[in-house]
């Protein structure tokens, strides 16, 4: 039998505790397991870096969330992109990557996987023909945000899934902002989904962690190897915490889209506001396409100051209800400047923000709270 999304949130990966009936999946805080006999491990488990309980439900929870057949939790999600990245490439491979992307995703390729020996071309991930124009023979993914970080771009994830296919790439979808509920790329084409599940899956700023699920057995096998051989998992007291917030997770999602469409109204019209920026807007070059491959437009608004990027930093500093911190996804609402915090990383590079770049997670506190608070932030 099939079932809706929240039931699966609820109940995938999480059946009661076969030895006294908890309903809650317990914490398996071990590192290691009894064995019946030499060789003979109990249910396969042997030591808790190869396998937990609790990390597997999270897993199973995941795949089923996505609609994959394999999911793998890890520490963070740079940790679960660069398990992808060493067990899909090789020294001398190529990547498409955004041309607007997460600033630690940038410091990946760029300051830890080029010396390895792995090559990067940024490009316009809204723009089907740019990819295509940047893929080389030796590319072995092109990898996507949608919608990106921080400008919001919108990737059309089935026509990207088709020339990355042609070229015998894998298409990587960074689903973060979306999170499940929204986006479900694997649906589209895409053939690993990437979570940083600090962010809208756990939803609760309460800790890290990532994620990679992918709907073939063998590449998921072979992530599943790397994802022991190098080692970056999560504990189970990580995995149960994202679990917990996982059950929630269509309910949240839903508020967080009521608050930021009421947010990107508000600041449409403002004055002070040189641009807003939110595929939930009919004026964004990527509305019909996220109409057409996500259930809502998402919690996540970046919008450009009029006065430049000092009255940017300003806003930030002067607002109270929206928190001043880097991150996204919780239940609270965050402000930051990009430029001089999430992104710092990319500055003098083609993926740098511009300076008067606002970007807010929007939380799921009472809106008109919301809204005045940026009234008085924007001065």
């Amino acid at each position: 039998m099939s079932h809706g999304f929240e039931t699966l949130a609820i109940h995938a990966g999480q059946d009661p505790e076969a030895r006294t009936g908890a309903v809650i999946p317990p914490i398996y805080q071990t590192s290691t397991y009894a064995q019946d006999a030499v060789g003979a491990p109990r249910q396969g488990y042997e030591y808790s870096r190869s396998g937990n309980p609790t990390r597997d439900a999270l897993q199973e929870c995941l795949a089923a969330l996505e609609g994959g057949r394999v999911g793998l939790a890890f520490a963070s999600g740079l940790a679960a992109e660069d398990t992808l990245l060493r067990t899909v490439c090789s020294p001398g491979d190529h990547v498409v990557i955004p041309d607007d992307a997460y600033g630690g995703t940038y410091r990946l390729f760029a300051r830890v996987a080029e010396r390895w020996g792995l090559t990067y071309t940024p490009a316009k991930v809204s723009d089907v023909d740019a990819v295509r124009a940047a893929i080389r023979p030796e590319t072995k993914i092109v990898w996507v945000e949608t919608p990106t970080n921080p400008l919001l771009g919108i990737a059309d994830i089935a026509a990207l899934a088709g020339i990355a296919h042609e070229a015998g790439a894998l298409l990587a979808v960074d689903n973060t902002f979306a999170s499940p509920y929204l986006q479900q790329p694997l649906a589209h084409g895409a053939d690993v989904v990437v979570h940083s599940t600090t962010k809208y899956v756990g939803g609760h700023s309460d800790v890290v962690g990532g994620a990679l699920i992918v709907a073939d057995p063998t590449l998921g096998d072979e992530l599943r190897y790397h994802q022991n051989a190098m080692g970056a998992i999560n504990g189970p007291f990580d995995a149960w915490l994202t679990l917990r917030g996982i059950k929630t997770l269509g309910v949240r999602m839903d508020r967080h889209c009521d608050n930021a469409e009421r947010i990107a109204a508000f600041l449409d019209g403002h004055a002070k506001v040189a641009q807003v920026i939110y595929p939930g807007l009919p004026s964004h070059p990527g509305h019909e396409v996220a109409a057409k491959q996500m259930r809502r437009f998402g919690g996540m608004i970046s919008f450009r100051a009029a006065g430049g990027e000092e009255h940017a930093v300003q806003v930030c500093n002067r607002a109270g209800l929206f928190v001043l911190a880097e991150s996204l996804g919780g239940v609270e609402s965050l402000i930051e400047h990009p430029g001089r915090m999430t992104h710092a990383s990319a500055a003098g590079s083609p993926l740098e923000v511009p300076g008067d770049l606002v970007r807010l997670s929007v939380g799921i506190e009472t809106v008109d709270d919301l809204l005045a608070d940026l009234e008085q932030a924007l001065g």
